[in-house]
């Protein structure tokens, strides 16, 4: 019988808030773990995982009509006062709050479509999730946990932050070359910044909120925004996958650290007017997530299709610590003194997933790329497949040794991309890919619904 497989399509966000302050023992980082609906709960002060908070079961329980947990823990904010964390998960459209110091849910809200970011105003008093899905930001009483408001913005809001003073919100899109200004008294677009692309999903402020930075991930590029003027500053080039920005003051000054999930890298920058890369720092898959203490001296990097987080230190910006985390990782957070007292360990579960395995696919001609995780569900397995650089609007199927029909097909986008996971038995194909099956050809993806053939593949990859 042919093997059946759901296909899923993936995107991937960050939430952060602000804080510069005292790092200590007290202090922790949190992941949103997209995949096994966790969040992640380190202890800086030792780089060791303390537990995760549970807020729903991992794909592909899921689907069943009866399942109840949330579906894609995926962005992540906090309050000013560091003892309310807020969880995002898109695939169940709904807002949880969480007590940093008893790691334990106190609310939940449920919203519009596809929620993607959320943040506490400048004064802790709201939360502003944007709805990605629509078109407006709810807005939602953090005592209450109900929405009191919405307010409209550009279809397919990808990430809102707020200005320190409190006057001023920062919104850019997921599908529209636009950043939405908002005037957060009147919760009116006061001006809208065009920019370069269409998606940004992510956005920070400098240190001295005098810029902000924001990531096109689309095209592999950041623009700066000066946030008296209103303008565009700058933009830059910075590779493949640009996933999000953290900035941490460094004996040498302050520097910008950016994910580039397609090179497996952290690239350095400085903050001149032409900002001047400082190094490029071999990092884990697909570094997703960063964020840095709040003393400048290390930084944080979620790994996606790592379920890890690498910490960098910044004095000599090498990679120092790996730590194991929840499936996909997507939002990753620094809070201070978010468990003054004890151990910070209630109420967490261990672990409960496996580590992943990671293959790059390299083109056989041509400048095709892509890479391949395989991670283990239990009884069955996923296979997350991304593509770049084929041809637009055509299919193609992924084959692995052994199997003599595709684990999954699927059609490129006009920017000749695809990427999706297929979920399935897949415990040869683990084993395959674990070195098991000692077959020299892994995965082979072809043009069409061609047969497997190393030949005449557009990309291969072994373990």
């Amino acid at each position: 019988m042919k093997p059946r497989f759901l296909f899923v399509a993936v995107t991937g966000a960050l939430a952060v808030n602000f804080a510069w302050a005292t790092s200590g023992t007290a202090d922790r980082v949190y992941t949103a773990d997209q995949n096994s609906n966790t969040v992640s709960v380190i202890n800086p002060s030792t780089n060791t995982l303390l537990g995760q908070i549970k807020l729903g079961n991992q794909r592909p329980d899921v689907l069943s009509p009866l399942y109840k947990g949330e579906i894609n823990v995926h962005g992540l904010g906090f309050s000013p006062d560091h003892k309310t964390l807020v969880a995002i998960s898109n695939g169940s459209n709904s807002v949880t709050f969480i007590d940093t110091a008893t790691n334990q849910v106190k609310g939940k809200t449920y919203i519009g479509r596809s929620p993607h970011e959320g943040f506490f105003t400048a004064d802790g008093r709201e939360v502003w999730v944007v709805v990605r899905g629509e078109n407006y930001i709810s807005v939602i009483d953090p005592t209450t946990y109900k929405e009191t408001g919405r307010i409209e913005t550009t279809p397919g809001p990808g990430m809102v932050l707020f200005h320190p003073n409190g006057k001023l919100a920062f919104v850019v899109s997921s599908f529209n070359p636009v950043v939405d200004v908002i005037d957060v008294q009147s919760r009116r677009i006061v001006r809208q910044i065009k920019v370069v692309s269409p998606f940004s999903p992510f956005l920070q402020f400098t240190p001295d909120f005098k810029e902000i930075w924001m990531t096109h991930k689309d095209v592999g590029k950041v623009t700066r925004i000066d946030t008296a003027t209103l303008e565009v500053k700058g933009v830059f080039d910075t590779g493949m996958i640009t996933n999000h920005i953290g900035f941490a003051k460094t004996a040498t000054g302050t520097l910008a650290y950016v994910t580039i999930g397609g090179e497996n890298a952290v690239k350095v920058y400085t903050l001149d007017d032409t900002p001047k890369l400082v190094t490029t720092i071999p990092v884990g898959a697909l570094p997703h997530g960063v964020w840095g203490s709040d003393d400048g001296s290390r930084m944080y990097i979620g790994l996606e299709n790592g379920d890890a987080v690498d910490v960098i230190d910044t004095a000599s910006n090498k990679v120092t610590a790996r730590v194991p985390v929840g499936q996909a990782p997507q939002a990753l957070v620094y809070v201070s003194n978010a468990a003054p007292q004890g151990d910070g360990t209630a109420n967490l579960a261990p672990r409960g997933n496996s580590d992943p395995i990671n293959i790059a696919l390299k083109p056989a001609s041509g400048d095709a790329k892509g890479f391949v995780v395989a991670r283990n569900l239990g009884v069955i397995d996923s296979l997350e497949v991304s593509l770049f650089k084929l041809k637009p609007q055509t299919v193609y199927s992924v084959y692995v040794s052994g199997q003599k029909t595709p684990v999954a097909s699927f059609k490129t986008n006009a920017m000749g991309m695809a990427n999706g996971t297929a979920i399935g038995p897949l415990r040869e194909v683990s084993n395959s890919l674990s070195g098991k099956d000692a077959s020299p050809s892994k995965i082979t993806v072809m043009e069409g619904d061609a047969a497997a053939d190393s030949g005449k593949a557009v990309l291969v990859g072994a373990s």
